[in-house]
């Protein structure tokens, strides 16, 4: 691991309290003191509001704690009204800068971390923020009463230590280069937040934190509004100067997509993101955008891409032969439905680290070699033998041996060998079951992939069933790991880390409400996943995810979608500025809410 700290360090003694800020692997950009991020604003003008609204699958919201595994709590309230010790940036990866903490110190053995709190930290109530409050988040956060996510990632932590009144120590149970960043950016809340209560009993209570909103308006399970805080502590810090600038900052919830493109266009709220190409290239178009009412813009970004797909429950006994799994693959026809549906806009998902340093390509490289060679007996040899799998590409030349009929000709041999014939009008297993998929969606707007992909899975002999439910029902399924098949997006990372182990983890798979949705046990991607945390080096970090990614794919857990190398977004001209920069890594509804401002005419009319 290295620390670049820019002030004089004394590892072999007390803190010396020199470090404002912590890097995993690389440089620090902004030296001690400094002013502002380099893509803020610093003297941006306060006032006016904005209107969001909330992520297509969120429809409503039932609590106000977002730490808890059962309910639905309003979208942004973490980050709105909940602080961290350390705070990112969208220029460096892996790099963090004080903010409850005005000081961060790594022990010499690299076993703890020190951080010394910011005095002028105040929660929202005017209490100052202490060591207790810490040691207090921490432990409900890691109680059994937290959502479980929690207590994976925090699970390389052994304990917490107060050291004085501002001042707090963790200790590791190894040396991990990331895990000053992990319990860094903890979300630190007051100690007489439900303090009365059990966490999971922490329903409608209002979040006590120190972020820069507290709640205002509120249409209980429809909108919410958060009003900026004009005493907000850390107003004039670096970390903070020329951010959030809106009075206030409204999310509206729709029960679809279609109620909310539409809500957009008749004025309702100020800014959209569109996830659907369809709706990109013939949705936002017409009078509201060719007058300039509504701008519409694709936003470059370094972002490494998501990971998106059509994920089996490997818990089912029928998903459990990867041979199935690769043969349903196998039926979808990408090249048709980018033509088709997505107008040429996307390109295909090959790995779980598409788009990044991380994705496995061709055959194993030494690096990797040298990681996968002491699990050999616990892989299968084509991880050895053979380049990592990549998605079916269909050809529409017959005598290619890539056309659609030739993936369902290999299909049916794969699901022959592992046990699965056509027969009496239905793909059977020797017990003669009749093989089904279920496909759930909350939206719908799966439906017009699932139809066409539903149709080459029954030429197979599959029974397809498409089904849409409430969002809060899917999360409740998915929690359970009720289900068959789902759509899902994984964000993608410029620096992968622990929360992988609540990803692809054997104890996540049988922990409910994990992210570990697909159900991977395996030994040898718990073993890389060791490795991945436990890097000291980016290229050490490089070369486990390498390794992770090629077995993964091996693995054959889930049909790849696809993903955009651009931000696809729309909003109400004349309301807002933003910055002459445009950082690198960013998720456009975080830099619109942070960085953006009130244009004149949105200060002057909100007032």
């Amino acid at each position: 691991m290295r620390i670049f700290l820019t002030l004089t360090f004394c590892l072999l003694c007390a803190p010396a309290w020199a470090a404002h800020a912590y890097a995993q692997f690389g440089d620090i950009k902004y030296p001690p003191g400094f002013h502002h991020f380099s893509y803020v604003n610093p003297v941006a003008p306060k006032g006016g509001s904005i209107a969001m609204v909330a992520p297509s699958r969120a429809s409503s919201f039932d609590k106000y704690n977002p730490f808890t595994l059962k309910g639905t709590a309003p979208p942004a309230i973490s980050s709105l009204m909940i602080e961290t010790l350390l705070v990112g940036n969208f220029d460096e990866p892996t790099t963090a800068y004080g903010l409850l903490a005005e000081d961060v110190s790594l022990a010499k053995d690299k076993l703890s971390v020190t951080f010394k709190l910011n005095p002028l930290a105040r929660f929202h109530n005017g209490d100052p923020v202490l060591a207790a409050d810490v040691k207090f988040s921490f432990e409900r956060l890691t109680s059994k009463q937290a959502a479980p996510q929690f207590r994976t990632y925090f699970s390389e932590v052994k304990g917490l230590t107060v050291l004085g009144e501002r001042e707090v120590r963790f200790d590791f149970k190894r040396a991990n280069a990331e895990l000053p960043l992990i319990v860094g950016g903890m979300p630190v809340f007051s100690q007489k937040w439900g303090a009365d209560k059990l966490f999971d009993q922490v329903v409608t209570d209002i979040p006590i934190g120190t972020g820069p909103y507290k709640i205002g308006k509120v249409d209980f399970g429809k909108d919410i509004e958060y009003v900026r805080d004009p005493n907000y502590w850390a107003k004039d810090l670096g970390v903070r100067k020329g951010m959030f600038n809106f009075d206030r900052i409204t999310y509206k919830m729709y029960k679809d997509t279609t109620a909310q493109f539409e809500a957009f266009k008749a004025g309702e709220f100020d800014y959209i993101q569109a996830f659907v190409a369809r709706e990109w290239a013939r949705g936002y178009k017409g009078k509201l955008f060719d007058n300039g009412t509504l701008i519409k813009k694709e936003l470059k970004h370094g972002n490494a891409g998501d990971f998106q797909g059509f994920m089996f429950n490997t818990r089912l006994p029928k998903f459990q032969d990867k041979r199935v799994r690769q043969a349903i693959a196998l039926a979808m026809d990408y090249e048709w439905m980018n033509r088709q549906l997505f107008y040429m806009a996307y390109t295909r998902v090959r790995g779980y680290f598409v788009g990044s340093d991380f994705e496995a390509k061709g055959l194993p490289e030494p690096d990797e070699l040298a990681l996968l060679e002491p699990l050999r007996t616990k892989l299968p040899p084509e991880v050895f033998t053979d380049a990592v799998p990549l998605p079916p590409q269909t050809s529409l030349d017959p005598a290619s041996g890539q056309s659609l009929r030739d993936h369902l000709r290999l299909a049916r041999d794969l699901l022959a060998q592992a046990g699965w014939t056509y027969k009496d009008g239905a793909l059977r297993n020797t017990k003669g079951e009749a093989f089904t998929l279920e496909f759930l969606d909350n939206s719908g707007s799966m439906g017009r992939v699932v139809t066409p992909y539903a149709k080459n899975l029954e030429k197979l002999g599959f029974k397809v069933n498409y089904k849409v439910i409430d969002f809060a029902v899917l999360q409740k399924r998915m929690d359970a790991f009720d289900f068959e098949i789902i759509s899902n997006r994984i964000g993608g990372s410029e620096a992968p880390g622990t929360e992988l182990l609540e990803r692809f983890g054997s104890k996540a798979a049988e922990t409910e409400g994990s992210s570990n949705v697909i159900g991977v046990k395996d030994p040898a991607v718990d073993a890389l996943l060791d490795k991945v945390v436990a890097a000291q080096t980016r290229p050490q970090l490089t070369a486990a995810l390498k390794a992770l990614d090629r077995v993964l794919r091996h693995g054959h857990y889930a049909v790849p979608h696809w993903y955009g190398s651009v931000h696809r977004v729309s909003w109400r001209a004349g309301r807002f500025e933003q910055p002459d920069i445009t950082p690198r890594y960013y998720q456009p509804e975080i830099w619109v809410t942070s960085t953006w401002w009130g244009s004149t005419a949105n200060l002057v009319g909100d007032k």
